[in-house]
């Protein structure tokens, strides 16, 4: 082991930067981008607009909003068992793969504790079927499923459908200048295609593959805080002589796919508004190669388009707040310490270029940038 195969954190810093389309925007379709990504964060509706705002050149809203309404891309739980916008060929590969997450998950809640005796299959064959009739929201569920177990709670047997069925949340949520309940449908109904079901390609492997590509190098750990899938390290030894290894600082083993970007450390790294609970902030055990001093990621009230983290220097170092009096829209910033002078310029520019896209007919625009 060479001092070249030791990474050092600012070298992980620009070669996520560089893989999240962080450090120049991306020439892309949307669709490509969120593929390339392996989908982005979206607990808020419409955060995946400005994360792919940030990253993606000349992105209009109406691109994702078409993709959506299309069903060429879906809102739905996959990876940790939380929302992510995926494109459909995405969802229907790695929804199955997480489907015993979700298993795990909804069975350390109070809901399945709620629901302890019955049939969880059967209560998620009766869900199923309800959501390939039409997308309903957890209050339509459970009003249905309650006049066959009357003597259970219905909010639990909702959300047993949700956890245990595969589904994708449907427009207009999701839809940029729209607003609607969150109402779930089956997913392979929902996009007329069956999920994946094995095949050269399949299994974890894939979702590692994914990962690499969109947050190498990276350790098993991190792969594991990603995905919230287990005993990756089998699925990591089986693909080991297609991956190229490192060491970090502290001496653990990373792996990577030989062919991705890895970038001088010291190329510079522009200023970044990130999406509310931005995947870059989120997809390691150890975030210390963008946010050192392992500061909590807010996830700001809203819809997602109003708030999020700052980058400077390609390191978490605060966030973002918009608010509207009247026709006039404040960017405001609030960072952790203080920015530095060489870094100003470019946080001012992109702060009025997300306000512009934010709030394209406003009458006036404000900054304030300590």
């Amino acid at each position: 082991m060479t001092t070249r195969d030791i990474l050092s954190p600012r070298a992980l810093n620009r070669a996520l930067l560089e893989r999240q389309l962080l450090l120049e925007r991306a020439s892309m379709p949307a669709l490509d981008a969120i593929e390339h990504l392996a989908g982005l964060q979206a607990q808020a509706p419409l955060a995946p607009y400005i994360g792919l705002w940030t990253r993606v050149r000349d992105f209009s809203p109406s691109e994702l909003a078409e993709l959506i309404t299309e069903r060429r891309a879906v809102r739905a739980h996959v990876m940790r068992g939380t929302i992510h916008l995926l494109s459909a060929d995405d969802y229907l590969a790695l929804r199955p793969l997480h489907q015993s997450l979700h298993g795990r998950l909804f069975g350390s809640t109070a809901f399945a504790r709620n629901l302890d005796g019955l049939d969880l299959e059967e209560i998620r064959q009766a869900g199923e079927a309800l959501l390939i009739a039409k997308p309903r929201t957890r209050t339509e569920i459970a009003r249905l499923l309650s006049e066959r177990w009357p003597e259970h709670d219905p909010e639990s047997l909702a959300y047993a459908v949700t956890y245990l069925v595969p589904t994708v949340q449907v427009p207009p949520r999701g839809v940029w200048g729209k607003t609607g309940q969150a109402r779930y449908a089956a997913g392979e109904e929902w996009l007329a295609r069956p999920l994946a079901a094995g095949g050269p390609g399949a299994g974890p492997e894939l979702a590692i593959r994914r990962y690499l590509r969109a947050f190498g190098p990276a350790t098993v750990a991190d792969m594991a805080a990603w995905s919230g899938l287990t005993r990756l390290e089998e699925a990591v030894s089986r693909l080991r002589a297609e991956l190229c290894t490192f060491r970090d600082a502290r001496g653990r083993e990373l792996f990577d796919l030989s062919d991705a970007p890895r970038p001088d450390p010291e190329i510079p790294a522009p200023p970044r508004l990130l999406a509310a609970y931005d995947n870059v902030l989120l997809s390691h055990a150890d975030r210390a190669r963008v946010n050192p001093d392992a500061r909590p990621v807010p996830l700001l009230p809203g819809n997602g388009d109003r708030g999020g983290p700052l980058l400077i220097d390609g390191l978490f170092a605060g966030t973002w707040k918009i608010t509207s009096e009247r026709r006039g829209f404040t960017l405001q910033i609030d960072a952790f310490g203080r920015i530095p002078k060489s870094e100003r310029r470019g946080l001012e520019d992109e702060s009025m270029a997300l306000l512009h896209f934010v709030a394209p007919d406003a009458e006036t625009y404000d900054l304030r940038v300590p």
